[in-house]
């Protein structure tokens, strides 16, 4: 996962490893954070979290055969 430090950057790449995905990620500064939303990315690759307005991409793309 590209690592984030400040919810100022709002774009991160994840890998499978990373999954479940869920905002905030342990790389964000805990003064900033909101209550931990997982997030469904394994569909369609992408993810935009409602709280803080990240927008995750899922290196690969979506995950073929995922219901």
């Amino acid at each position: 996962m590209n690592q984030q430090t400040d919810s100022k950057e709002r774009e991160i790449e994840i890998t499978t490893d990373d999954l479940p995905l869920h905002c905030p990620t342990p790389a964000m500064k805990l003064w900033n954070t909101h209550p931990r939303v997982y997030l469904p990315i394994e569909k369609t690759g992408e993810a935009l979290c409602p709280y803080c307005g990240t927008h995750y991409t899922l290196k690969g793309g979506a995950l073929a055969g995922h219901h």
